[in-house]
């Protein structure tokens, strides 16, 4: 393991990186009363949920929690699906990662409330210090292929920031699914081929031979395998190992996995999802990409 000064990891070389492109704040504020009974319920009471969501609150607690789990760096989301103020949930993104160049910070836009997302999105990266774009389609009702979008997309293009997008399935009250289907980034990766776009979840339930299908033919789509249990993989994504330049490691920490057929939900264990990944089957090579070096590369990370 690198050895930690200040909760600054020293640079080794030929460290193999472990980066978790998909965390979220734990702050209870950021949450809505059917998001906190839904996350709850992966804990054997609501109080040591709510301990739980202090303690991590602090982002030097989830820096001590990297350096146990072996994590290097967090890409920390701001998620518009719990707060109705999206700006207000940046502002807390911006503040939580600015203890640490460990944690990198997206910032998230809606077109609903955002009528010039271009310019509001170089403010955002060249003042406030953030490093790519989430945005959910799900939960604020979009497609993403829509070209009101177009000049946002634009905007990441020129910064060389990766934009990430939420897809397939979720249990929070209001979703559409309809949104989130992989096959809309067909039209985005054809007329952005630069643009690095990321299918969070990898089209997760009804769409993962589409989110494949969107790999196999564009170099700069990326499938983020947060909230799939990561044992079962191979068996979603077949072809993982041959495509592992575009796949990312995440965990959607610390929302839970949910069972969808019993709706009960488990804590994510990331120590074992690392392990897991590692002997999945695929080759070292393969798994180093997928744990860290792709992100490495997208992030521009020496």
């Amino acid at each position: 393991m690198l050895q930690v000064t200040n909760f600054t990891r020293l640079v080794v070389f030929n460290e193999l990186p472990i980066i978790d492109f998909h965390v979220h704040l734990s702050e209870i504020e950021t949450l809505t009363a059917n998001i906190i009974e839904l996350l709850a319920g992966a804990y054997p009471s609501r109080g040591e949920f709510f301990a739980f969501c202090k303690d991590y609150s602090d982002p030097h607690n989830y820096l001590q929690l990297m350096d146990q789990l072996g994590v290097d760096y967090a890409v920390v989301l701001a998620g518009s699906k719990t707060m109705p103020a999206s700006m207000a949930m940046n502002e807390l993104v911006e503040n939580f990662c600015r203890v640490s160049p460990r944690l990198i910070p997206f910032c998230t836009l809606n077109p609903y409330r955002h009528p010039h997302m271009d310019k509001t999105l170089v403010d955002l990266c060249q003042n406030h210090g953030f490093k790519g774009l989430k945005l959910y389609p799900t939960y604020n009702h979009f497609y993403p292929n829509d070209h009101i979008l177009y000049p946002v997309y634009a905007t990441a293009n020129r910064l060389n920031i990766p934009v990430s997008f939420h897809t397939g399935t979720s249990i929070f009250a209001n979703s559409r699914i309809k949104y989130g289907n992989p096959l809309y980034f067909d039209d985005l990766a054809v007329d952005f081929p630069e643009m690095k776009i990321i299918m969070a979840h990898g089209g997760r339930g009804p769409w993962f031979e589409e989110a494949m299908t969107m790999v196999r033919l564009h170099k700069n789509v990326y499938i983020d395998i947060s909230g799939l249990p990561p044992q079962k993989l191979l068996q979603t994504f077949p072809d993982m190992g041959r495509f592992a330049d575009q796949f990312l490691f995440g965990t959607d920490w610390p929302t839970p996995i949910f069972n969808l057929v019993n709706r009960k939900a488990t804590v994510i264990d990331v120590e074992k999802s690392l392990n897991t990944i590692r002997n999945l089957g695929i080759s070292p090579v393969a798994a180093a990409k997928i744990l860290g070096e792709n992100a490495q590369q997208l992030l521009g990370l020496a």
